[in-house]
């Protein structure tokens, strides 16, 4: 297998819980913990700017009500992304990528960008995600790693963007998910950590592919995956895991 690059300690979404997830904050509060590296959720406004969110709809994460989708990026950004954590974070904002990319390489941090689309716009995400990585990060050593549940983002990806890496996000082993990832040149394949045991890792392993988990968050189950010899841990508990 090709060297791999990144930290086997990844910070879920920045530190995501314990501030608002996908926001500057919790990525620099993940910092502060010795975390290098960062996993963020990317998607389009309705004008075409990449901006962190996971979820389609923007209630849960924001004063905003509806489909993220709908809005244009000028919308989103007066959005307040921190309140529904806590009265620490009321006034957080919505993060672009080019924001957050600018945060990690000035600090030489690394990132998995889950390419996460609103319903409908897979296709259109994924290449625009892969255009918009490729020119931030160009000139750097180590690109982001490219991930996405959406084979249909990953194809648009590899098509737009062809020397970035990429993994398959899996939370069930559905039929023919081998094929896909090595038809897409996938470096890594990301598993729900249920999903992994000695047979599977040894899979991955023989394609010369590396094996990531979400979402782990305790100690015995990450010592088991690192006994299982896994590749890289993402995780949540950025306080009591890892670094």
């Amino acid at each position: 297998m090709k060297s791999w690059p990144y930290p086997k300690w990844i910070a879920h979404r920045g530190a995501g819980k314990l501030a608002p997830e996908n926001t500057l904050a919790a990525f620099q509060l993940g910092a502060q913990y010795g975390y290098r590296m960062f996993e963020c959720d990317a998607k389009l406004s309705r004008d075409g700017v990449v901006f962190l969110m996971h979820d389609a709809e923007l209630e849960r994460t924001t004063n905003g009500v509806g489909n993220a989708g709908s809005l244009d990026w000028s919308d989103l950004s007066q959005l307040d992304a921190g309140s529904w954590h806590s009265a620490t974070y009321r006034g957080e904002s919505l993060p672009t990528l080019e924001s957050l990319a600018q945060f990690c390489i000035s600090h030489g941090y690394f990132l998995n960008i889950e390419i996460k689309p609103i319903p409908g716009t897979e296709a259109i995400t994924g290449s625009t995600v892969a255009d918009e990585a490729m020119r931030l990060w160009q000139g750097e050593s180590i690109p982001p790693l490219l991930t996405s549940f959406k084979t249909e983002s990953l194809v648009a990806a590899k098509q737009t963007a062809p020397s970035l890496p990429r993994g398959l996000l899996l939370d069930n082993l559905w039929e023919g998910w081998l094929d896909v990832a090595t038809d897409l040149e996938c470096v890594a394949i990301v598993c729900n950590y249920k999903l992994w045991n000695k047979a599977l890792v040894e899979t991955v392993h023989a394609q010369k592919m590396r094996c990531l988990s979400y979402t782990v968050n305790g100690q015995d189950i990450a010592n088991s995956l690192i006994a299982l010899g896994t590749d890289g841990i993402i995780t949540d508990s950025v306080d009591t895991l890892g670094n």
